[in-house]
C-alpha cells in the first residue's frame, strides 16, 4: 500500500508537472505566434530623403552600378511608396480577402481612368453653354421665318435698327467672352471653381426661362408680330451681357483689393516672403502664391542642406549607443563607472568645441568664396577686354575676317570657364547651370554690350526659379493638404501646404487689419514767432 501510495503521488507530481510543461509550451508558442503575428503586421517606414551628398544620386539620376531610390509619396513623406508590399493581414476566419497592394492599385486604376474625364469636363461644359448663348438669339430669329412666314407681319425701319443693334451685342459679347474664358490654363486645379460653375449655372437658368418663355408665347401662338420677337431676341442678349458683366467682378475684380496677408514658408531652408491677396478660395490662393513662388524664391538647391547634415551625422559618430532590452544584456547594460565618465567628459568636451567647429567651417568657407569669386571676376573682366580689343581689330580688318558674336563667346568661353567651374562648385550651384546656358547668356552680353558685372550678376547671387531651364522646375508636381474644404474663401488664421516633391511650402493667412485714420487741425498762426533783438551789441 506505501509503495503504492508513493507511485500514486509520484505519478500525481509527474502528471501536474507534465501539464505544467504543456502549458508553458502552449503559452510560448502563444507568444511566438503574436510575435511573429507583430513581425507580419509592422510597417517598414523609410527615413526622409538625404542630399545628394549623402546618396548615390547625382542631380536626379543615380550613379552607374547604383540601384534605383524609390521616389516618396509626397503626400506621406517619409514613407514607403511599397508599403503594403511589406505588410501582411493575418486572418483565421475569413477564407475570402482582399490585399492593400489590390486596393491601392484599384485606387490607382481609377483615378487615372478619371483624370482626363475630370480635365476636360469643365471645358465641355464651357463650351456647350458658349455655343448656346450664342445661338440661341439667332434662333429666336429664324424659327419664325421657317415655320411660318406667310402669317408674320411686314419689319420697318425700327425693326432693321434692331437688327442692327443686335449684331453689334452679339460681336461684343463673343469678344468679351474669348478675353475672359477662352484663355490658356493657368494650372490644373483639383476642384471646380466655385464662381464658375454659379456663372454656368445662371446662364443656363436664364437661357432655358427664355426658351420656356419662347415656346409658350411665340411657337405655340404662332406670333405674327415680328417686331416682337426681335425685341424679345435683344432682351436676352442684354440679360447675357450682364452676366458676363457679373462674371468679370466676380472673376476679376473682386480678388484685386488685398484683403489678406500670407506667410510662405519653405520647409527645408526657412526661407520666407509675405505677400497681400484678395478675396479668393484657397485652391485659387494656392495658385496665386505659387506663382509669387517662381518668381520671388530662389532657386530650391538641396546641396546646400548637407552641409548641416555631415556636421550632425559626424557629430552622432562619435557616441555610443547601448540597447537595454537586449538579451542577455543586463549585466553589460551600462559601461563601468570609469568608462562613463570618460565619455561624459569626451561628450561635454565635444559640445564646448561644436560652436567652434561651426564657426570655424563657415568662416573657412566663406573665405574660398571669396578667393573663388575674386579670380572669377579677374578672368571675366580680361575675357571682356580682349572682346573689346577684338572689337576695334574688325573695324579696321577686311568684311571677310569679321567674327561673328557667338563665335567671339565661343573664343573667349575657355578663358573663363575654369575659373566659372570652380566657383560654381564651391558655392554648390554647378548643377544650376549648364555649358550651353552659359555660352548662350555670354553670347546675349556681347551682343547688347553689356559689362562684366551684368555677365557676372546672374552667377554670383541665385536668381528665382523661373530664371533657371525648364527642367528645374517644369516637373514640379503640387499637392495641396488643407482641413478645410479648397473650394471655400481664406478666413482669418487659415493654414494650408503645398507639397512638393523635394519640399513642402507651409502658408499661414493673417487678416489685414481695419486702419483708422484721423485728422488732426493746425492753426497756421501757431507757426508765427517773434525775434527780440537787443539794441546793445559788442564791439
Amino acid at each position: 500500500m506505501d509503495t503504492e501510495s508513493t507511485h500514486s503521488g509520484y505519478s500525481s507530481r509527474s502528471g501536474r508537472s507534465n501539464r505544467h510543461s504543456e502549458r508553458g509550451r502552449e503559452r510560448h508558442k502563444a507568444g511566438s505566434s503574436k510575435d511573429s503575428s507583430r513581425s507580419e503586421k509592422s510597417v517598414i517606414i523609410n527615413p526622409p530623403e538625404t542630399s545628394s551628398q549623402d546618396s548615390p544620386v547625382h542631380n536626379g539620376e543615380p550613379l552607374p552600378g547604383e540601384p534605383m531610390p524609390a521616389a516618396s509619396d509626397p503626400g506621406e513623406e517619409g514613407q514607403d511608396d511599397n508599403w503594403g508590399e511589406t505588410t501582411t493581414a493575418v486572418t483565421g476566419t475569413s477564407e475570402l480577402s482582399i490585399s492593400q497592394e489590390e486596393v491601392v492599385g484599384l485606387g490607382k486604376g481609377l483615378q487615372d481612368r478619371t483624370r482626363g474625364f475630370r480635365r476636360y469636363l469643365p471645358l465641355a461644359v464651357g463650351v456647350c453653354g458658349g455655343l448656346l448663348v450664342l445661338a440661341t438669339p439667332l434662333v429666336f430669329l429664324l424659327l419664325p421665318v421657317i415655320m411660318w412666314p406667310e402669317r408674320l407681319q411686314p419689319c420697318g425701319a425700327a425693326c432693321e435698327g434692331l437688327f442692327l443693334s443686335l449684331s453689334f451685342k452679339l460681336l461684343m459679347l463673343l469678344t468679351a467672352i474669348w478675353a475672359l474664358f477662352l484663355r490658356p490654363a493657368r494650372a490644373s486645379l483639383p476642384r471646380v471653381c466655385a464662381c464658375r460653375a454659379f456663372l454656368t449655372t445662371l446662364t443656363l437658368l436664364l437661357t432655358m426661362s427664355y426658351w420656356l418663355f419662347y415656346g409658350v408665347r411665340i411657337l405655340d401662338a404662332q406670333d405674327e408680330d415680328y417686331h416682337g420677337v426681335v425685341q424679345f431676341a435683344v432682351s436676352l442678349v442684354d440679360s447675357q451681357l450682364f452676366v458676363h458683366y457679373l462674371a468679370v467682378v466676380l472673376l476679376e475684380l473682386r480678388h484685386l483689393q488685398p484683403c489678406y496677408s500670407v506667410c510662405v514658408i519653405r520647409s527645408t531652408d526657412g526661407e520666407t516672403r509675405h505677400y497681400n491677396i484678395g478675396q479668393l478660395s484657397i485652391q485659387n490662393a494656392a495658385l496665386t502664391i505659387l506663382e509669387f513662388y517662381y518668381k520671388d524664391f530662389p532657386l530650391h538647391n538641396p546641396a546646400l542642406l548637407s552641409a548641416s547634415k555631415h556636421r550632425a551625422a559626424k557629430h552622432l559618430a562619435g557616441l555610443k549607443v547601448y540597447n537595454v532590452d537586449a538579451p542577455g544584456n543586463t549585466a553589460g547594460a551600462q559601461p563601468a563607472n570609469g568608462n562613463q565618465s570618460q565619455a561624459a567628459t569626451a561628450g561635454a568636451k565635444r559640445k564646448d568645441t561644436a560652436h567652434n567647429e561651426l564657426y570655424y567651417e563657415e568662416a573657412d568657407y566663406e573665405r574660398r568664396v571669396r578667393k573663388r569669386k575674386a579670380r572669377l571676376v579677374v578672368a571675366v573682366e580680361e575675357a571682356f577686354t580682349h572682346v573689346r580689343r577684338m572689337k576695334k581689330e574688325d573695324e579696321r580688318a577686311s568684311p571677310s575676317d569679321i567674327m561673328d558674336v557667338r563665335e567671339a563667346a565661343l573664343a573667349i568661353f575657355p578663358s573663363m570657364a575654369r575659373a566659372l567651374q570652380k566657383y560654381l562648385r564651391t558655392t554648390r550651384r554647378q548643377h544650376c547651370h549648364s555649358m550651353e546656358s552659359i555660352q548662350k547668356h555670354l553670347a546675349f552680353c556681347l551682343i547688347n554690350n553689356m559689362s562684366p558685372k551684368a555677365f557676372l550678376e546672374a552667377y554670383l547671387a541665385p536668381g528665382p526659379t523661373l530664371q533657371y531651364g525648364p527642367e528645374r522646375w517644369m516637373a514640379d508636381q503640387w499637392m495641396l493638404v488643407s482641413e478645410a474644404s479648397v473650394t471655400s474663401s481664406l478666413k482669418e488664421g487659415s493654414e494650408f501646404t503645398l507639397r512638393c516633391l523635394d519640399f513642402s511650402l507651409a502658408v499661414t493667412v493673417k487678416g489685414i487689419p481695419y486702419i483708422r485714420v484721423t485728422e488732426e487741425y493746425v492753426d497756421p498762426k501757431s507757426h508765427k514767432f517773434v525775434l527780440l533783438l537787443q539794441s546793445e551789441t559788442s564791439v
